[in-house]
C-alpha cells in the first residue's frame, strides 16, 4: 500500500510538470521547494500519525483475537471484513485533504498551478485509493477466511460492498475518472488555446489513455477475480455435492452477498448431510423399504391388509442371563445374536419389524407384497436354526413361523407412531416360539405357512400333530423341519 501511494505521488508530480497542458511556471524553483516542504510536513504531521492511529484502532477492534489465539467476536469479524473499505476511505480522505492544501499553496505561488494541482492530486488519489482497496481486499482474504471460519456467529448480513458496488468502483476509478480528465483537458485547452500545443495535447492524451487501458484493466481484473474465484469454488463444490460427497464445504471468504452465498451453500450441504444421516438412521431402525414407503405414504395412521409370513425369534433364559452376567457382556451377546438374525432376514428379502428386548419379529410380505413370502420365511427360520447354535452358542433361541392375513401400517398417534404389522400371524408366531423352546431343534411352523410355500420348500418340513395355542379358538397344526441341519 505504501508503494502504491508512492507511485501515485510520482505520477501526480509528473503529470503536473510534464503532462497536463498549461503555461510555464514563473518560478519553478520556488514552487518545487514550497511543494516539497509542504509534502514532507504533510507526510510527517498528518499521514504517518493518521496511519498509526488507524492501525492501533484496527488492532483493538479487529486484530486482537489473532494475538490472543481465540475465536473473534461479531464486531471483530466485521472489523476484519471492513478493513479494505476503511483503508480506501482513509486514502481518499488523505489525498483529498492533500489536494486542498496543495491547491491553496500553489494559489499563493502562482494561480496558474491551482487547477492542474487540484485536478491531478484528486485524480491520482482516487485511482490510488481504488487500488489500495482492491489489493488490500485480496491480500487480507486469508485473514477474512480465518475470521469467518472460527467465528462463533454466522454470516447473517452483508458487511462489505456487494458485487455491483465493487464493479462500479473499479469502473469509476479505472475508467470514468481518466475519461473525465480527458474531458477537462479538452475544456482547458478550448478556454486557453494559446497554452495547448499539439505536442502537449498529444502527450496528455497518450498518458490519460494509457491510464485508462492499464489501470482500468488492472482494476477490472482485480474486481472480476474477487467475484469469479468464490463462484468457481462454489461451482466445484456443487459438482462434488451432486456426486454424493455430502461433506463438501466451501471457505467463507467474503462479507458481501458472495459470503452469504458461500454460507448458504454450507448450510445447505450441512442440511443435506444431516438429512441423509437421519434417513440412514431411520432406515437402520425400521428398514430401508419401510423408510422409503414412509416418505411416499406420509404420516397418516392406518394400514393395508397383507398376506404375510412372520418369523419370531426369542432367546431362552434371558432373565437368568441378565442376572448372572455383566450388562455389557449381555449386550455384546445380544448384538452378535441379532447380527445373525438380521443377516439372514435381509438375505431372504424380509423386514425386521422390531427388536423386543431379546426377541426379534421379522415379516415377509410387508410393507411390499411378496408372492413367495412363506418360502422366504421358512427358509430364513431353517437357516437361523442352523447358524445360531454354531455362531452364538452362549444363547439358545426358539423360532416360530406363521402365515396369514394381517394389517401393515402406521399405528399410534399423530405425534408418535410406528410402522408395524398387527394380526393373527404375529400372535401365532410368538406362541409357536414359546412352544418350540421345549423341542429339538427349537423351531416350529404352522401348517398354514408350510402349505402356502412351494413344493421345493415344503419338502423340508413334516407335519407333527395339533396343539391348542393360548388365545386361539381352534387347535393349530404344527410343522417341524425334517432334519436338524437343513441346507
Amino acid at each position: 500500500m505504501a508503494l502504491a501511494n508512492l507511485v501515485g505521488v510520482v505520477v501526480v508530480v509528473a503529470c503536473i510538470v510534464w503532462v497536463l497542458p498549461g503555461g510555464p511556471v514563473g518560478d519553478v524553483g520556488r514552487a518545487a521547494a514550497a511543494n516539497a516542504a509542504l509534502g514532507a510536513a504533510y507526510l510527517a504531521l498528518v499521514v504517518v500519525p493518521f496511519a498509526v492511529r488507524m492501525l492501533e484502532r484496527w488492532l483493538r477492534g479487529g486484530g486482537r483475537w489473532l494475538h490472543e489465539g481465540r475465536a473473534p467476536t461479531e464486531a471483530e469479524v466485521t472489523a476484519v471484513l471492513r478493513a479494505p473499505l476503511r483503508l480506501f476511505v482513509a486514502a481518499v480522505v488523505l489525498w483529498m485533504v492533500g489536494a486542498a492544501l496543495f491547491s491553496v499553496l500553489n494559489a499563493v505561488i502562482e494561480l496558474e498551478l491551482v487547477v492542474r494541482v487540484a485536478f491531478t492530486v484528486a485524480f491520482g488519489g482516487l485511482v490510488t485509493a481504488t487500488f489500495t482497496y482492491l489489493v488490500t481486499e485480496r491480500t487480507t482474504r486469508p485473514l477474512a477466511k480465518a475470521a469467518l471460519a472460527t467465528a462463533t456467529t454466522k454470516v447473517r448480513r452483508r458487511r462489505m460492498p456487494g458485487v455491483a458496488t465493487r464493479t462500479m468502483l473499479g469502473w469509476t476509478m479505472g475508467s470514468a475518472i481518466p475519461v473525465i480528465g480527458l474531458v477537462l483537458v479538452a475544456i482547458f485547452s478550448l478556454a486557453d488555446p494559446a497554452d495547448a500545443t499539439v505536442q502537449s495535447l498529444s502527450v496528455t492524451m497518450i498518458v490519460l489513455g494509457g491510464v485508462v487501458l492499464l489501470f482500468g484493466g488492472w482494476a477490472t481484473l482485480l474486481g472480476a477475480r474477487a467475484v469469479a474465484e468464490p463462484i468457481i469454488a462454489l461451482r466445484r463444490a456443487t459438482e462434488r455435492l451432486g456426486q454424493g460427497d455430502l461433506t463438501t464445504r466451501v471457505e467463507v471468504s467474503d462479507g458481501s452477498v458472495l459470503g452469504l452465498l458461500q454460507a448458504g451453500f454450507n448450510d445447505m450441504a450441512h442440511g443435506l448431510e444431516e438429512r441423509e444421516r437421519l434417513r440412514d438412521l431411520y432406515g437402520r431402525q425400521v428398514g430401508e423399504d419401510v423408510a422409503r414407503g414412509t416418505l411416499e405414504r406420509g404420516t397418516s395412521l392406518g394400514g393395508e391388509q397383507r398376506e404375510v409370513a412372520v418369523v419370531f425369534v426369542d432367546v431362552v433364559g434371558s432373565t437368568e442371563l441378565a442376572a448372572t452376567r455383566p450388562a455389557t457382556e449381555v449386550v455384546d451377546l445380544l448384538n452378535a445374536f441379532f447380527g445373525v438374525v438380521v443377516d439372514e432376514v435381509d438375505a431372504h428379502g424380509g423386514w425386521v419389524n422390531k427388536f423386543q428386548g431379546d426377541a426379534t419379529l421379522a415379516v415377509f410380505g410387508a410393507p411390499e407384497p411378496m408372492p413367495d413370502a412363506a418360502d422366504r420365511a421358512l427358509a430364513t427360520a431353517r437357516a437361523l436354526a442352523r447358524r445360531l447354535p454354531v455362531e452364538v452358542p452362549a444363547l439358545a433361541a426358539g423360532i416360530g413361523v406363521a402365515y396369514g392375513s394381517a394389517v401393515a401400517g402406521n399405528v399410534g398417534a399423530e405425534r408418535r407412531f410406528e410402522f408395524t404389522v398387527i394380526g393373527d400371524p404375529v400372535n401365532q408366531a410368538a406362541r409357536l416360539t414359546e412352544l418350540s423352546k421345549e423341542r429339538t431343534p427349537m423351531l416350529l411352523a404352522s401348517a398354514d405357512a408350510v402349505e402356502a410355500a412351494s413344493p421345493t420348500e415344503r419338502c423340508h418340513w413334516s407335519f407333527d400333530g395339533h396343539t391348542a395355542l393360548r388365545g386361539r379358538p381352534h387347535p393349530t397344526r404344527l410343522a417341524v423341519p425334517t432334519d436338524q441341519h437343513p441346507r
